[in-house]
């Protein structure tokens, strides 16, 4: 196995891992999450089928995440107008990730402990958001890509994104465990790039290579106690899958953190920009318009 750019420790959680199999020309990002998991879902007091969900998103959102640049956002929102979960939305920002769920309690209760994504989301739909960022004064780009909530997870509609929206073959694996001692969440994504290395050109992208198809089939076989093993390192995994390669590159990529980006100043300027009368309508009887930031469930007052 080839570390890049210098030897370093292993990466166990809440650090990315990136990876390549040259020869396959294939790429893959691994991830597993631990603290900053439990630092989302102690925002609110989310029932065991809600925190599964936001954890497996939060794990979607950092390996694809991971996938931009350094400058670059992600966001993943699934959506419904039927469906149980209104609204799950979580993204990724140079390594800091932020998620909530908005959900109907009194409905939640019926379904059981396990409910499925279509029991949860009905006729739902998943958008995922990548955002560049602006360098050397070249402008960044955003552009998004929509596909409905189908199959029996959050990772089969990621997958399915990738192949409608980009016509990129992709696998994903996640696996979520809650226990006393809280919540462990980890997931591996990796993809064919016909054309090899990241950063070049996409062509003949097919997804029945034997390349792919190879690299799939291997991938495939990872199970959730290796992702969720506390023991078992990040490159430990890559190489249990891929050590017949003749190459592996590895390079480490951002420590994750949550990272709520809500501030006195950011909502001083956002109410500012109201007119006198609509900000008077928003005041409580202590004369103050309290704003509630529904990721980090804090309450900041204004008295503007």
């Amino acid at each position: 196995m080839t570390r890049t750019p210098t030897d370093l420790p292993e990466t166990f959680s809440d650090q990315l891992l990136g990876f390549s199999l040259p020869e396959r020309n294939a790429r893959g990002r691994i991830v597993r999450l631990d603290t900053v998991v439990n630092t989302v879902l102690s925002a609110h007091d989310y029932p065991p089928p809600i925190k599964h969900l936001l954890a497996e998103a939060l794990v979607l959102g950092a390996l694809m995440g991971g996938l931009l640049k350094n400058d670059g956002q992600l966001t993943m929102q699934a959506q419904t107008q039927d469906g149980i979960v209104r609204l799950l939305v979580c993204d990724y920002r140079q390594g800091e990730m932020r998620g909530y769920a908005e959900f109907d309690t009194a409905r939640l209760d019926g379904l059981g402990a396990n409910p499925t994504l279509a029991a949860l989301f009905g006729s739902g739909y998943l958008a995922v958001t990548f955002e560049t960022g602006s360098a050397s004064g070249v402008k960044g780009s955003r552009y998004q890509g929509i596909v409905p909530l189908e199959g029996h997870s959050l990772s089969e509609a990621c997958e399915r994104y990738f192949i409608q929206s980009e016509q990129v073959p992709t696998l994903i694996r996640v696996a979520v465990q809650s226990g006393a001692g809280g919540c462990v969440a980890a997931g591996m994504l990796v993809q064919h790039l016909a054309d090899g290395e990241e950063g070049r050109e996409r062509l003949h992208v097919r997804i029945d290579h034997p390349d792919w198809e190879h690299v799939a089939i291997v991938g495939g076989t990872l199970s959730h106690s290796e992702l969720l093993d506390p023991a078992l390192s990040m490159e430990g995994i890559v190489w249990r899958l891929y050590h017949e390669e003749d190459r592996i590159n590895v390079q480490q990529g951002a420590s994750l953190s949550r990272g709520c980006r809500c501030s006195m100043e950011h909502y001083m300027s956002v109410i500012a920009r109201f007119p006198k009368g609509e900000r008077d309508a928003m005041r409580n009887e202590a004369g103050e318009i309290v704003v509630d930031c529904a990721f980090c469930s804090r309450e900041f007052a204004f008295t503007i």
